[in-house]
Order: C-alpha cells, then sequence, then structure tokens
C-alpha cells in the first residue's frame, strides 16, 4: 500500500509539468486532448486547483488520473510512474501484516552488508553499466554496485547507500529489464508481472548518495550535486567529486545542515546540472533556497541530464 503523504506529494506535483513528462505540448494552458481526436486544443489545466479538464469528452481529473487514463494505468502503477518520472521516492514492499499502528521496520544493514563485500556484476549489469552509460570501471568499483537475479529471472542493479563513516544505510534495486518490460508508450505489457523500475527494502535511508566523498574534499573544492545515482556515476567519471539527492523535499534537517557546514567550514562550492526539464528546474531552485551559492550549469540542446551529456561527450571523442 502506497504511503498518504507519498501519494499526497504526487498530487501535488505540477500538473502541466506532468502533462508535459506524458508527451502534451502544453500552450497556454491548454493542450490537444489525447482523449479523443482533438484538432483544437480543448484539454485546458486550470494550474489553481492543479487538474485538467476537456470541454470536447470531459476527460478530467489531477495529476494520478492523469497518467492512469494516458498510459492505461491502475492507481498504484500510476503512482508508481509518476514517483519514478519525478525522483519520489516510493515504498514497493508490502507489511506481512498490514497494520495502521504498526511500526516502521527499521532498515536490516546486517542482513544486505555481505552483497557488497565482494560485488559481482551479470552480464546485463555490465551492459547497462559499461556499454549504455559509459563509465569509468573505478567509479562502479568505488560505488560498489552489485547485481542480481530475481525467482522470475528479472536483472536488477542494486545501489548501496552509505553514511560518511561507510556504514550501510539503504540500497536502491533497479530494474534492468524495465524497458523490455513496457511498451513503447510507456504502458505495462498485460501479464502476472507488473514491472517496477526501483525498489527500496524496508527502512532505507536513501536521501544522500555517496557520502563518502565528503572525507576526501579539501578545502574550496568543488562538489557537484547530481539528480539520482546514474548522474552521480556521469559526474564522477568524468573526473568531478559528487553526490546525489532524489529529491530536495525529502533532505533531512540533518542532510541540510550536513551540506551548510561544508559551505561554512570547508569553503566548498557547490555546483549543478539541472536535468533539462520543469523538474529539474524546480528541483535546482529548491536546493538553491538551502545552498544560496550553488552554481547552475546548463546543459547543451538535445542533453536531457547529465548523464546523457557524459555519453555523448564519450561517443563524440571516440569519433
Amino acid at each position: 500500500m502506497l504511503d498518504k503523504s507519498t501519494i499526497q506529494q504526487l498530487r501535488q506535483l505540477p500538473i502541466e509539468a506532468v502533462a508535459e513528462r506524458l508527451g502534451l505540448r502544453v500552450t497556454r494552458h491548454k493542450s490537444l486532448c489525447p482523449f479523443h481526436d482533438d484538432h483544437h486544443a480543448s484539454l485546458t489545466f486550470n494550474t489553481r486547483t492543479n487538474t485538467y479538464r476537456c470541454f470536447a469528452c470531459d476527460a478530467h481529473g489531477g495529476t494520478i488520473d492523469l497518467v492512469m487514463n494516458r498510459l492505461r494505468k491502475d492507481f498504484p502503477d500510476a503512482c508508481r510512474w509518476l514517483a519514478d518520472s519525478t525522483n519520489i521516492l516510493v515504498e514497493e514492499y508490502k507489511p506481512q501484516t498490514p497494520s495502521a499502528d504498526m511500526p516502521t521496520k527499521p532498515f536490516d544493514a546486517a542482513r544486505y552488508a555481505r552483497h557488497f563485500e565482494h560485488p559481482w556484476l551479470s552480464d546485463e549489469a555490465k551492459r547497462f553499466l559499461f556499454e549504455e552509460r559509459r563509465l569509468d570501471p573505478r567509479v562502479v568499483r568505488w560505488c560498489r554496485l552489485t547485481s542480481w537475479t530475481d525467482c522470475q529471472d528479472i536483472h536488477w542493479l542494486q545501489t548501496p547507500y552509505f553514511d560518511q563513516s561507510g556504514l550501510l544505510i539503504g540500497i536502491q534495486n533497479r530494474n534492468l529489464d524495465y524497458k523490455k518490460q513496457t511498451k513503447e508508450n510507456n504502458a505495462p505489457i498485460k501479464s502476472h508481472y507488473s514491472p517496477l523500475r526501483f525498489r527500496f527494502p524496508y527502512g532505507a535511508r536513501c536521501s544522500i548518495y555517496n557520502l563518502p566523498v565528503i572525507a576526501m574534499l579539501r578545502p574550496e573544492e568543488p562538489l557537484y550535486i547530481t539528480e539520482g545515482c546514474s548522474d552521480c556515476w556521469a559526474m564522477l567519471s568524468s573526473g568531478h567529486k559528487a553526490v546525489a539527492i532524489p529529491s530536495a523535499t525529502l533532505l533531512s534537517k540533518a542532510d541540510k545542515d550536513l551540506l551548510c557546514n561544508l559551505s561554512d567550514h570547508l569553503g566548498t562550492t557547490f555546483h549543478m546540472y539541472p536535468d533539462h526539464d520543469a523538474p529539474g528546474e524546480r528541483l535546482f531552485m529548491q536546493l538553491k533556497a538551502v545552498l544560496p551559492s550553488l552554481e547552475h550549469h546548463q546543459l547543451p540542446l538535445g542533453c536531457k541530464d547529465f548523464s546523457d551529456y557524459y555519453v555523448t561527450s564519450i561517443k563524440n571523442k571516440t569519433t
């Protein structure tokens, strides 16, 4: 069951930004309606109520409804798609005995730590990391990425989150077969298995990624903040020290204090290449409120995020 506060977060996402994520072209709060043969931009967005309505076919609703209707997903899968596309973490595992007053199960680090003592990469993981993402093998070793295959033959990349001292505090599992399990229009294939892109064990704390790099920072050295692990790997592979966050709204007070203290005591300068979309720019502005000195860097046209920019740069060097 999805957490109520997470669902509320998803409903509060700007409706026009969600529409653009779905491939709709929004101009002056209107777009062509995807739910009927529309030629006159009948779909209208109300940014005050954060809703949409088509005055021709009467399609209407909020952010989650728009995803459900556009991608033909049920409510849970629509929420997961929204969370995935906007970097909001969603707990994917259900408690064995659901209860409103059930305490949160703590993250069992001892159960998972052994997986990262001798990381192992499947052929699928190697293909993703080294052929698709063109990552430096030294970065993959530093991040202690490993992989596994579940009982349904789904291949997963396992990304550990450590605190500054190297203690395991969380894990992100990434579905390497996700693209194979979805159609080109992102609608799920009808099967007994509902594809998920990311999964997180109970209690996993996945806020700031790559915290051990902080101990290596020199005075006044730049630190790059990226949106998600993939961009962080690309930034590290390009020779920069970097951390990643999934969402500024998920940063705890301790996380914010940590970043501010780096600026105050080490003179650390912060830099960011926001994703080339509205959510990326919003994330930058949220972080800018915490770190006033955060410097904005613009991605080249055609590059959706830093990982894409990095891969493009590598390909250009080899041609």
